[in-house]
C-alpha cells in the first residue's frame, strides 16, 4: 500500500533535487526488465529504497530524504510498475521473484551490506528481505508498517476504516453489487482482471482512489483522478498480491519471524491517525524486535509526504550518517 497526493510543506524537509549518475534496465529474467538507479556519492553508504503498492513504482522525490554528500542512493521500480516492463503484468511476479531481484540488484552494484528504507508494502518488503537475507541487512527504516495479514486487509477492505469514512467507502463498496460486498479484495480482482480495458481502468481508479482519499490526516476524503496507466498498474499489482496473501508461507508469518533479524537495528516512524496501516501494527512489530525504535508521529497519516513523517525520516537518516 502506498499514497499519491504530497503535502506542499512536506519538501521543507527534504535535501534539493538530485539527478541520478547511473541509470539502466535490468534484466531480471522471466521476461521482466527492471528500472534501478543510483544518485548521490558513488562511494557513499549505500541505502535502498522499496517503494509501496505493490505497483506504485519509485519517484525522484523519493532521494531526497538522503545527504547526497553521504549516501549512495539506490532505487528501483518494481516488477511490472513504473519503468519496469513488461507494464502492469501479474506474469511471474511475487515477492520471492521481487526478493530474487533486489539481491540480482545488490550483487550487480557489488554492495556487501546496505540500509534498507521502505514504507507501506515497502516496509512490507523490507522486512520479507531482511528475514530472508538478515546478513545483507544494516539496518532497516521503516515507515507505516504493513505485514500483509489478513486482519488489515479486513481493516482496509472490509469496512473497518469504512468507519471513519462512511461517505467514501460507500462509494468504493457502491461499485459492487450487493451480494458481493463480503469479499471486495475478489470482487475488484474479477474486474481488474476481465479482459476489457475500459472496465479494468475504472475499476482501478477507484481502487486507487478509495486508497489515495485516506492518506494524509488533512484528508478531505477527495479520491482524485489518478492516471489510468497508473492506476492500472497500482491496482492491478495490489490486488494481485493481496489476494495471494503477498504469497507468504502463513498469515501472520512476518511477526512470527521477527527473530531472524532480532540483531538488525531498526527505526519505525508511523503516524498516529493512519488509516491505511493503523499504528497498533508497528507497536506490535516494535514489542516484538528489541533494537526497533518506533517513532509515532502525532499529527500524521498514511503518506510518506506527510510533514512529520518526511521530518522524522530525515532525521533518522541524518542521525544514521552521523554514527
Amino acid at each position: 500500500m502506498d499514497k499519491f497526493g504530497a503535502q506542499k510543506n512536506a519538501t521543507q524537509y527534504l535535501y534539493p533535487p538530485i539527478e541520478p549518475f547511473d541509470r539502466r534496465m535490468l534484466d531480471v529474467g522471466d521476461g521482466h526488465t527492471v528500472y534501478m538507479e543510483q544518485s548521490g556519492n558513488p562511494e557513499g553508504q549505500p541505502v535502498v529504497v522499496f517503494h509501496g503498492g505493490p505497483g506504485g513504482g519509485c519517484s525522484p522525490a523519493m532521494r531526497r530524504y538522503f545527504d547526497p554528500k553521504h549516501y549512495r542512493v539506490i532505487l528501483f521500480d518494481q516488477r511490472g510498475c513504473g519503468r519496469s516492463r513488461p507494464f502492469a503484468s501479474v506474469d511471474a511476479n511475487t515477492t520471492w521473484h521481487l526478493i530474487r531481484d533486489i539481491e540480482l540488484i545488490r550483487e550487480t552494484l557489488t554492495i556487501d551490506q546496505w540500509i534498507v528504507f521502505g514504507g507501506s508494502w515497502g516496509a512490507t518488503l523490507a522486512l520479507i528481505y531482511a528475514q530472508t537475507h538478515p546478513g545483507q541487512v544494516s539496518q532497516l527504516v521503516l515507515r507505516g508498517v504493513f505485514m500483509a495479514t489478513r486482519h488489515e486487509l479486513e481493516w482496509f477492505y472490509g469496512g473497518g476504516a469504512g468507519q471513519f469514512w462512511p461517505d467514501v467507502w460507500d462509494g468504493f463498496k457502491g461499485m459492487i453489487p450487493e451480494r458481493e460486498h463480503n469479499d471486495l479484495i475478489t470482487a475488484y480482482h474479477k474486474r481488474l482482471f476481465s479482459g476489457d480495458k475500459s472496465e479494468e481502468l475504472r475499476f482501478a481508479r477507484a481502487w486507487s482512489g478509495w486508497e489515495n482519499a485516506l492518506a494524509s490526516v488533512r484528508s478531505n476524503g477527495s479520491v482524485g483522478e489518478s492516471g489510468g496507466e497508473y492506476a492500472h498498474a497500482f491496482a492491478r499489482l495490489e490486488n494481485h498480491y493481496f489476494m495471494n496473501g503477498a504469497f507468504l508461507d502463513y498469515d501472520g508469518q512476518l511477526l512470527d519471524q521477527v527473530e531472524k533479524i532480532a540483531h538488525v537495528p531498526g527505526v519505525i516512524v508511523q503516524g498516529r491517525y493512519d488509516m491505511i496501516c493503523p499504528p497498533a501494527t508497528a507497536y506490535a512489530l516494535a514489542r516484538k524486535w528489541k533494537k526497533a525504535d518506533l517513532r509515532m508521529i502525532p499529527v500524521a497519516g498514511h503518506a510518506l509526504s506527510e510533514p512529520g513523517i518526511s521530518a522524522e525520516l530525515v532525521k533518522v537518516m541524518n542521525t544514521i550518517a552521523r554514527n
